[in-house]
């Protein structure tokens, strides 16, 4: 079988795949734990782990209490450490271990980290709780304040100490530190230190009995762990065979990533169980760089990596497609789950209406002018527009609806502009622009004036220039102000006229909103009864109609002017614009996610109200060609748009292109360093 391109596998892409593992133990019995142990490693093997991380004293057994201190059982857990050591040499995950190990005089709680059979160092425990049905101190010594030192364990000397980070010296960014669970429940988690010392990886092996809510409070101190020290975080907790003299154990495994959820265990299982996910380490380097409250931490902190050792190891990644096991979300911008869905629907609704509300009351405004074509965005500011009306207790016929037909304006969008301000009481007025557009079409000589079906890009910005002229013009007239409908799709394409066109505005309410999110708040809007029935009748309409800046007459087959023909799908256009911006990926690795994102319209979720008939795939050569057009338009010919944007509310955290915000870029830069990096990383 011929060798998978590259481009195919998680390692070219900075990923890398970790596990929890959670064996079924036997309670003081250390060859039986070792067993257990190398079957999941087997396991994990076999199914491309990198990374493999076992519950507290997992070796040993936890709740044996006073059996800790015995000879026999001591020199058990050795032995068992080199059964594993020995049957793992040929496989390929790193091993985070539990073992009680003996080092001068003293017992200490112990990660030992393994890879293909060598031992890589020991990291003893640091805070030992000594409460409620905890007797730790009585076994065991912390491994705080420990001088650098050593271990002899299975016949090998190797680092021992609280010291310690683990990294890969053939695949970049796979670098780890490992804590024991109390350690995390502490005001001050060793993996703070670990992570501001270089770690990206955190590890926590743990016991932790189980008790109603606890489970609830792991997973909060995961989430917030990898958050804060901005970092993977894998979870690991002792499960079913553990002893239940006094307590009970679930066995709860979990992965996180800068505080998202990546896979969890299944809890309460009798059988040994194993959770994978694939966490982006590359990922969580670039957000270190672009969060410099990081670095200013570590600064404060003392430079942690002065302190830290680092023991190197060769991994030896095949670069082999072993898939993706992320839940790679088709819409970055749009969450999966209806509750999620709900909330950033309900807060970026009332960002917008805020933001409208706040610069009309401070422009002293009489009016809010609009122009309302019938399509998404217009649609969406007008609904933003009427709710801040409401919120000020002013009535909405104080926003001024202006419908601007044109050359190519259809009877349906026209009909439907009408029927929205109609539904939404607003005041209504019709401007055809099409006899100013002729005097200034034939004031340049324009072929269209003469009869000649020419539709170039001055037909088009002729139109819009005075859509947005007129809307000006009026505001000037009538004390209003005016409100930009354009969103950050169409900001990020550079899809937009500048100047006297659709790129200006008085507040350009839409601006951080993208085009796939718009369509989702409009939904809400309807779930939700923003509005009456009739109203939500006429929103329902307008999503269903295609995406068209109706400024090219329709030709002779019928067909209207398509947006997404010319520019690509905006679901595409919006999952490269999240992780170009919000991320800084390189376009290989985007191309590479969209193409797990979209390439199976049946796997995965998709949002709730997502039509069935948008629910499509799409394949590399698609992904690769939208892509490239994307970052050209990006990177080469739309910055100087986005340098001369109106003020507009920030939206999402995914991003927004003001250049007072997110996004400063220079106006005559070059995509070819995007360019050539997508060609030479596709197949």
């Amino acid at each position: 079988m011929a060798k998978a391109h590259p481009f195919h596998s998680i390692h070219s892409h900075g990923l890398i795949r970790v596990g929890a593992a959670t064996p079924r133990a036997t309670v003081g019995d250390c060859a039986a734990n070792a067993a257990a142990t190398i079957a999941l490693a087997e396991e994990a093997h076999a199914k491309g782990a990198d990374l493999l991380v076992f519950p507290e004293l997992n070796l040993t057994s936890y709740a044996i209490d006073d059996l800790h201190l015995q000879t026999a059982q001591q020199r058990a857990t050795e032995a068992a450490i080199a059964a594993v050591a020995e049957a793992t040499t040929n496989l390929r995950p790193v091993l985070v271990l539990g073992a009680a190990l003996v080092r001068n005089g003293r017992l200490y709680n112990c990660a030992v980290v393994m890879a293909r059979g060598r031992i890589l160092g020991v990291v003893p425990k640091t805070f030992l709780p000594n409460y409620r049905e905890y007797y730790e101190k009585r076994w065991f010594a912390s491994g705080s304040g420990l001088p650098v030192s050593d271990i002899t364990l299975a016949g090998q000397t190797v680092p021992f100490g609280t010291d310690l980070l683990f990294a890969a010296d053939d695949l970049a960014d796979f670098v780890l530190h490992a804590e024991i669970c109390e350690d995390y429940w502490a005001p001050t988690p060793p993996s703070t230190m670990g992570a501001l010392a270089g770690a990206l990886i955190c590890c926590n092996l743990s016991a932790s009995n189980i008790v109603v809510g606890k489970a609830r409070e792991r997973a909060m101190l995961c989430a917030s762990q990898s958050a804060r020290a901005v970092c993977a975080y894998v979870f690991s907790a002792a499960g079913s065979g553990e002893s239940t003299t006094d307590l009970a154990w679930d066995g709860q495994g979990m992965v996180h990533e800068l505080g998202e959820l990546l896979a969890e265990s299944t809890r309460f299982g009798r059988d040994s169980e194993l959770v994978l996910a694939d966490v982006d380490v590359g990922r969580i380097a670039q957000e270190r760089m672009r969060v410099g409250t990081f670095n200013d931490s570590a600064r404060l902190a003392g430079d942690p990596e002065t302190r830290f050792r680092r023991i190197g190891f060769t991994h030896q990644p095949d670069f082999g497609d072993i898939g993706l096991l992320r839940d790679q979300r088709r819409f970055p911008f749009v969450p999966n789950t209806p509750e999620k869905l709900d909330e950033d629907c309900y807060e970026a609704f009332n960002i917008q209406v805020e933001g409208i509300l706040k610069r009309f009351e401070a422009a002293r405004a009489e009016r809010l002018v609009i122009g309302v074509s019938g399509g998404l965005d217009s649609t969406h500011a007008l609904i933003v527009a009427a709710k801040a009306m409401d919120r000020l207790g002013r009535p909405r016929d104080h926003i001024l609806g202006f419908t601007m037909p044109g050359f190519a304006t259809s009877d349906g969008t026209k009909d439907n502009a009408w029927a929205l301000m109609r539904a939404i009481g607003v005041t209504g007025a019709e401007i055809d622009i099409r006899p100013a557009a002729r005097q200034m079409l034939g004031d340049m000589g324009h072929p269209f004036a003469d009869g000649e079906p020419t539709y170039d890009v001055t037909f088009e910005n002729v139109q819009a220039g005075l859509r947005t002229d007129y809307l000006f013009r009026l505001a000037n007239q009538r004390g209003g102000l005016v409100v930009g409908t354009g969103d950050l799709s169409e900001l990020a394409l550079g899809w937009c006229t500048y100047g006297v066109g659709d790129q200006m505005s008085h507040y350009a309410v839409n601006a951080g909103v993208p085009k796939t999110l718009i369509q989702f708040l409009i939904r809400w809007c309807i779930r939700t009864n923003q509005y009456d029935g009739a109203t939500d009748a006429i929103l329902a309409a307008i999503l269903a109609t295609e995406i068209s800046p109706e400024l090219v007459p329709a030709g002779a087959d019928g067909a209207i002017q398509s947006t997404e023909a010319r520019i690509g799908p905006y679901a595409l256009n919006d999952f490269f614009l999240h992780h170009v911006v919000r991320h800084g990926m390189a376009p290989s690795k985007i191309a590479f996610l969209a193409l797990h994102a979209w390439r199976d319209a049946n796997a995965g979720r998709w949002p709730r109200d997502f039509p069935a008939a948008g629910r499509v795939a799409y394949d590399l050569p698609t992904i690769a060609g939208w892509l490239e057009k994307f970052l050209h338009r990006f990177f080469a010919t739309s910055q100087f748009k986005r340098s001369a944007i109106p003020n507009g509310p920030k939206v999402s955290s995914g991003g927004a292109l003001s250049p007072r915000g997110d996004w400063r870029a220079p106006s005559d830069g070059t995509a070819r360093v995007w360019l050539e990096e997508l060609a030479r990383g596709l197949p």
